[in-house]
């Protein structure tokens, strides 16, 4: 078979500010000469570091190499929110409920087992536990439009036997010190992370058992050889008898699932420290997770000196971009609108510079399906995370690597039961008609 090209490498915009206040670490091996193994997983976050885990559970003697085309943590792991979600959190609903109460049973369970499976690698890689708390997390509503998407998420869950809890805007305030929400749905299952902390530890506790991590070392070939694969990298390659793909929608790059796969860049911003003044006046808890009650609103973290300190993040403003990049114009515009939002939500804290600000990247399909299967013998996905990257990315992560070991599960049932990706709109039509749908359902959850 010949030699297949990789049409794109991932750029980002702005740097990854989660990784930013932890400061940095030393870079890893880029990939020199010729290197043989058992099992090659493409990408080092979420999805590959979770492949790497459970290849360890399930062959501990396999060789096992993760190559990365950045630095961990400074890719999408470490541009994600860090709410690991156990929840129904369908992004292309009005209130996250998912289209059926059984499958949202399924899942939620099985979002709960990769939390298990998180909660479980922080204890045997002794990562911080300020990266990883069960903390729960607050739908957010600011309108009477998010306080009736809230009141119809908890009938869902009601229906489904879910723990939940309706806040009004005085208990709002006691969590977040501002007065700008009307109500909140709290529910208690979500981990909250500090996703660079985290992937960061989980990297390095695999090196430790014997997982080898090599980073800058971007795929730009592969071809199928007589016994495995081949991945050539600038210096050097990678063969492997069996390969995993955990680059979420790079996937596509790689020649696979092309015009299926919906790439929607969103943006973030992270404070400077909060001085003693400001804390003072901001008042609330130290830490706290909220999501808009619309899910094109805007989602908003405060952390503390657990997480790298006293600080808030805020993300919003999504775009559509087939090329999966976005510009400093891009992410300048965006940087004027979340201030726009901070001010309104913390007049308190006027004055309050962003230190960092950084673009992202979901990756969606139009049926919120994930790409969790073998595509081709020995050659495995777990990519398409539909904008739920820390837990989604775990689930498919473990369920590549059973597959890859000839295993099944509930997470390779549930995944290989998936339909295909639905195909979208040829270019442009696609990105001129999903650019005014994010601008108008943009419109409708200003408040949010």
């Amino acid at each position: 078979m010949p030699v297949r090209k990789v049409s794109r490498l991932p750029i980002h915009t702005g740097p990854a500010g989660w990784a930013e206040i932890l400061g940095p670490v030393p870079a890893r091996s880029t990939v020199r000469g010729d290197i043989g193994c058992d099992i090659a997983i493409v990408g080092a976050g979420f999805a590959g570091l979770s492949a790497a885990r459970r290849l360890r559970q399930i062959a501990p003697d396999a060789k096992v190499v993760i190559v990365d085309a950045g630095h961990v943590a400074e890719g999408g792991a470490g541009r994600n929110s860090g709410f690991m979600i156990d929840l129904p959190h369908e992004l292309t609903s009005a209130d996250y409920a998912g289209a059926a109460e059984a499958r949202d049973k399924v899942l939620t369970r099985l979002n709960r087992h990769a939390i298990d499976f998180a909660e479980q690698a922080v204890g045997d890689y002794q990562i911080p536990g300020g990266y990883f708390q069960r903390a729960g997390k607050i739908n957010g509503a600011a309108s009477d439009v998010g306080m009736r998407a809230n009141a119809s998420y908890a009938e869902h869950l009601a229906t489904l036997g879910e723990p939940h809890e309706l806040l009004d805007a005085q208990a709002m305030r006691a969590v977040t010190g501002t007065r700008y929400y009307m109500g909140g749905l709290f529910t208690p299952g979500t981990a909250m992370l500090q996703p660079a902390g985290y992937v960061r530890g989980l990297a390095e506790g695999l090196e430790r058992d014997g997982v080898a991590v090599f980073e800058a070392s971007p795929v730009q070939r592969f071809e199928s050889i007589g016994n495995g694969w081949r991945l050539y990298m600038e210096h050097g390659t990678v063969n492997a008898s069996k390969v995993i793909l955990a680059n979420n929608g790079h996937l596509e790059s790689f020649g696979f699932k092309s015009g299926q796969l919906m790439h929607i860049m969103l943006n973030a911003c992270m404070t400077e420290e909060i001085g003693d003044d400001g804390l003072q006046r901001l008042g609330g808890q130290a830490c706290w997770g909220i999501t808009p009650s619309d899910p094109m609103g805007t989602t908003v973290r405060r952390i503390s000196t657990a997480q790298g300190g006293n600080r808030i993040v805020i993300r919003q403003g999504g775009y559509y971009r087939p090329n999966m990049q976005t510009s400093e114009a891009d992410l300048a515009r965006m940087k004027a609108r979340m201030r726009e939002k901070f001010a309104a939500r913390f007049p308190m804290l006027t004055g309050l510079r962003f230190e960092y600000a950084w673009s992202g990247h979901l990756c969606l399909t139009k049926n919120a399906v994930s790409v969790m299967r073998q595509l081709e013998p020995g050659l495995f996905s777990a990519c398409v995370q539909n904008g739920l990257g820390a837990a989604r990315g775990a689930l498919t992560g473990i369920g590549a690597a059973e597959l890859a070991c000839g295993q099944t599960s509930s997470i390779t049932e549930f995944f290989l039961a998936d339909a295909e990706p639905v195909r979208l709109p040829p270019h442009p039509v696609d990105t001129i008609g999903a650019n005014l749908y994010l601008r108008w359902k943009e419109w409708q959850a200003r408040l949010e």
